[in-house]
């Protein structure tokens, strides 16, 4: 399984509260935030990773580029980019062709239940994507994910308000294959940006998407969140 990650923003507001280090590298457990996810893809079967981070995170680049050093399966994209779209659509130009998997770097979850949805979609042969929704519902702007049952969980729409019933949010988790890539062409070329409009897209163009529900992701948005994060790995 290829991995990618989009580490490009700017964690301006973890900034404001205090927090000294960029994101990425906010330590959770031992382990910065960034380089558990490597250290999970890794465990999971990685034949690359490959992380987009902007142009100012220098701090970020050369823990990077050091891990690079001594693991030829780590990539680095450092591209500054107005929208999580805009670094999923700079990653699809390095990125392998057929099946891959792609977070935020802020996302958080157990390792056990991301081995579980990625062993499910390297098994699975009829869908073009399998997004990892959770019925926790934490994020401050969540995108609500509509399913034709909670037997098949078939993707049928993704709404930014609740619809009535709704029982899943996106957990900032994709797999997916270069499919995707042509409906992520035509958003950039229509002007389109933020990742949930490419997800609404990837319905309106009838590629076929399942979820596979985790019982809690969570976000690292402020301060307080981090130490959220360490009790609930913990």
């Amino acid at each position: 399984m290829n991995y990618a990650i989009i580490a490009a923003g700017e964690g301006s507001r973890l900034a404001q509260e205090g927090v000294a280090l960029p994101k990425p590298l906010v330590d959770l457990n031992g382990e910065p935030m960034i380089e558990r996810l490597i250290n999970i893809f890794m465990r999971c079967n990685a034949e690359s990773v490959t992380i987009i981070i902007n142009e100012f995170m220098t701090e970020v680049r050369q823990h990077l580029e050091r891990l690079a050093a001594g693991n030829p399966l780590l990539r680095l994209v450092v591209k500054t980019t107005p929208s999580s779209m805009h670094s999923l659509w700079e990653l699809s130009k390095v990125l392998p062709r057929g099946k891959f998997c792609l977070t935020t770097v802020d996302t958080i979850f157990h390792e056990a239940d991301f081995a579980r949805y990625i062993a499910a979609f390297e098994a699975d042969s009829e869908h073009d994507g399998l997004w990892a929704v959770t019925p926790f519902i934490d994020d401050e702007k969540p995108l609500y994910v509509e399913v034709d049952s909670d037997t098949t969980m078939n993707i049928t729409a993704f709404r930014d308000k609740p619809w009535g019933g709704e029982k899943y949010v996106s957990g900032g988790i994709y797999a997916m294959t270069d499919a995707a890539f042509p409906v992520l062409d035509r958003c950039i070329e229509a002007g389109q940006s933020r990742m949930r409009n490419f997800q609404r897209a990837l319905v309106d163009a009838g590629l076929h998407l399942k979820a596979f529900s985790i019982s809690k992701i969570i976000d690292v948005d402020h301060a307080a969140d981090i130490e959220t994060a360490r009790q609930f790995l913990a």
